[in-house]
This record gives C-alpha cells, structure tokens and sequence, in this order.
C-alpha cells in the first residue's frame, strides 16, 4: 500500500478559495499583537498582574492537564473514537500516580498513572471499538466507573497510610523544577517596572524560566511530538484515515481495529498523565474531585484547536490562564477581563462589517457595550462570577469558533470489519 494513496482517502476536503494557512511570521504577529492588547489593557485598568512571572507561572501549570487531556481527544477523535471519557482517566491517573508515588517515588507514580489511564483507555476501545457501544455512552460510564472505583480503593488504601484518609494519600515527593538562574531574576524585575509591552514579554518568559517542573517540559514537548507522529509519519497517516473514511482505509490493507485500538489507549494514557500532573505536580498529593472536570475543559480546548495540536495547545491556554486570573488578584484580574472582552468584540465587529455580517455585527457591538458599561460603572465582579470565569470563557469560546471547525469525517460513526465488501 502506497502512503500517496491513503493520503487520498484521509485528506480533508480542499480549502474554501481565498483562504490561505497562515504563516509563522503572521502567527507571531498575532501573538504580538494579543500581548500588545493584554498590555494597553494592564496599563488602563491597573491590574497589574495581569501578565506577572507568578500569573503565567500559574496560567501553565494549570494549562498543562487541560493541554493533556485535549492531546488525548486529539488522538482519539483523529482515529474516530469519541472520548467523552477523558475525565475518568484522568482520574485514575491521578489516583494511581499518587499511590505509586508516595511509595516508591514520583517518577514511578508517573509511569504508573500513565498506566492507569491507558487501561481506561483500552476498556473504552474494548467497548466502542468491540462491541460498537455508542461512544458517549461508553465515555460516560467510564467516568462514573473510575470515580466510584478511585472512591472504594480510596477508603481502605489511603484511610489506613500515614497522612491519608478516604479522601486524599499521604504527601508524594515533589518533581524537580527548573530555574534559569540569572534569566529568571533580570526577567522578574523587568517585568516589576510595569512598562508597556516590555514588562508584559518579560513575564511572560519569566514565566517559562522559572519554577518549571520537568514534568511540564515532557507535556509540552509532547505537542510537537504529536503533531510529527500523527502528521509527518506513514503510522500517523494510517491513523488519520481510520477517522475520515476506515472504509477505503480497510479496502486499502489498513488494520483499522489496531490502529482504533493504539489511538484510543494513548488517548487514555495522555489524559492519565494529565492527572499525574495534578497529583505530583500541581499539588503533590491525591484528593478526591481533584480533575474538576478539566478532562471535559481538555475536550473543549481540542475542538477550539480544529482537532490540530497547535490549536488545541492555544485553547488550552486560554483556558488556563482565566483560571489563573482568579487565583492572582481575583476579581481585580476578573474585572480587566472585562475591558479586554469588550475591546475583541469592537475587533469583531469591525471584522463582520468588514464581511458583511451585519446581524452578528450588531449582536457583538450590544454586547460590548455592555461589557464596557460593566466596566466602567463597577470597581470588581462578584466572586461568583469569578469562579464561574474558566467556564464561562470554554462556551465562549466554543460558540465563536463553532462555524470554522471540522471534525473527522468518521469521527463517532460506527465501524463493523469487513463492513465495506
């Protein structure tokens, strides 16, 4: 089988005419010009930690299980098979990293968390793929089984361990973090002079140099990673076809099972890791409700991101960093939010106008007017409304983004062998 002629049965339909993939210079430029934004907004509002070293310290350690489980559903939905269950095994990675991890050391909880979430991951191919069950069923009770099945190992593993209980396990060790010594320090009190754009760059490296564990260089490494696996390799390209059309991919010589059942295992190892991270990294300890839902906030951010690494790296950020905001400075950082949304939606307008999209442009130019009118007549936002924010962003985000996005041609749909003869 030659890789061309599965690249024609996998290949996504051709692009609209006129619209053309941006480039890294442009990509930069936009980058740019959001910080640029970030930036006008801190100088205005004054809230500025906006973009301290300690809030995008803060936003990438809570991007990086949510990064986690969406590279998981990446894998998956690339392959065909819906993972509604990423929230189950990113629980068992997280009750599984930190019994191994309090007894033989961290990197052992790693490896045995991964562990954990990958056989949640084989019992939902056992069942989508297998059996054929529906995958949102599958997902689901997946969920509910890992957390019933973390609860009951919970009461008589850790209830009995020194510094445990029913509800949490004693302390793990601590992965080691990286500081840039000297770098970390100059980039800390640049960004302390509270200069436009300069002070916000600086934190935002501050940020990548300093307290960096090493588990957190693995993840992000692990986005290119896939994106070389999934997009650059013959494997990576039979994987993708079993999710556009497993059909001609099977009249092909491709072992559509195989490559349904690896794609489905490594999603639930990547979302295990994703609760490694929580239990070792982000608190070194296990407690129960730990995940709070970021496998499904994992799957939001992998549909923003188009169902590409690159994409769904960005969502998760995003969602990361609206997290962070409310555990530096709360609901001063919340309220700046507010400008900044109003500002983008200005920019959209402007954008449908210029498309003439004039109903969408008038329900955007409503609504920031409102949030200016927000802004403006209020000092804070109700506590509420802060926690409520990394939610509240993720159907944002989703409903913007909801008419540019294409999913897998066969992404959900079921698959019997042979069923194309």
């Amino acid at each position: 089988m030659s890789t061309s002629t599965v690249s024609a049965t996998s290949a996504a339909p051709k692009k609209q005419a006129g619209r053309k993939k941006l480039t890294l210079p442009w990509i930069m430029l936009i980058i740019a010009g959001g910080l640029a934004l970030v930036s006008l907004v801190r100088v205005i509002s004054g809230a500025q930690d906006l973009t301290s070293v300690g809030q995008v310290s803060g936003a990438l350690s809570l991007a990086v299980p949510i990064g986690l489980a969406g590279l998981g559903g990446l894998w998956a939905e690339r392959a065909g098979v819906v993972n509604i269950g990423l929230e189950g095994m990113m629980i068992l990675g997280t009750w599984f990293g930190a019994w191994a991890g309090y007894q033989w050391g961290p990197w052992t909880g790693v490896l045995v968390g991964i562990a954990g979430g990958a056989v949640g991951g084989l019992l939902h191919a056992i069942i989508t793929v297998t059996f054929n069950v529906n995958h949102i069923v599958s997902g689901v009770a997946i969920n509910i089984l890992a957390l019933g099945f973390t609860q009951y190992l919970s009461n008589f593993t850790f209830a009995d361990a020194p510094g445990g209980s029913s509800k949490q396990s004693p302390r793990v060790e601590e992965i080691y973090q990286i500081t840039v010594p000297g770098l970390s320090d100059w980039l800390t009190t640049l960004q302390g002079k509270h200069w436009f754009f300069i002070s916000d760059l600086a934190g935002v490296l501050g940020g990548l140099v300093t307290n960096l564990s090493l588990l957190t260089v693995v993840a992000l490494l692990l986005i290119p990673g896939t994106w070389w696996v999934l997009w650059r390799t013959t494997f990576g390209l039979r994987l993708r076809s079993c999710g556009e059309n497993p059909v001609a991919a099977e009249s092909l010589g491709v072992n559509v099972y195989k490559y349904k059942y690896i794609a489905v295992v490594v999603s639930g190892a990547l979302a295990g890791l994703g609760g490694v991270f929580l239990s070792i990294v982000a608190s070194p300890i296990y407690q129960e409700g730990q995940t709070g839902g970021r496998g499904y906030i994992g799957l939001a951010a992998m549909i923003f991101g188009n169902w590409m690494p690159g994409g769904m790296a960005l969502g998760a950020g995003l969602f990361g960093f609206t997290d962070s905001l409310k555990l530096r400075g709360g609901a001063e950082n919340v309220h700046a939010m507010l400008l900044l949304i109003a500002i983008l939606l200005v920019l959209a307008v402007a954008w449908q106008l210029y498309k003439r999209k004039y109903i969408a442009a008038v329900v955007s130019a409503v609504c920031a007017v409102g949030l200016f009118l927000w802004y403006v007549t209020t000092d804070a936002v109700p506590s509420q409304f802060v926690d409520a924010a990394p939610y509240l962003t993720t159907l944002l985000v989703l409903a913007l983004s909801a008419q540019r996005l294409r999913m897998p041609k066969a992404d959900g749909m079921p698959y019997r062998k042979g069923q194309g003869k």
